[in-house]
């Protein structure tokens, strides 16, 4: 796996990811368990991994979604000012 840290072995921090870079992670997690994994110890690794990875991905989301509310209600109060 690319996420994995060459000092340690360990896999890199899912809380430094950026979107785009824990959706990749992502994509490649679930590509391995779809062609199985030599052990289940692995798949289960994997498994928890690619929580971490969706969980990631979604709070990026779910960061993205509230700029862009702020972002409107600003323009709309901003329009509502105008209009006075």
């Amino acid at each position: 796996m690319e996420a994995m840290t060459e000092k340690s072995g360990a896999p890199e921090d899912v809380a430094t990811l950026s979107f785009e870079q824990a959706r990749d992670e992502l994509v490649r997690v679930v590509a391995e368990l779809e062609q199985g994994a030599p052990t289940l110890e692995h798949s289960l690794a994997l498994w928890e991994r690619g929580e971490a990875l969706a969980a990631r991905c979604e709070e990026w989301l779910l960061g993205a979604k509230r700029r862009l509310e702020a972002a409107r209600a600003t323009v709309e109060r901003t329009g509502a000012e105008e209009a006075r």
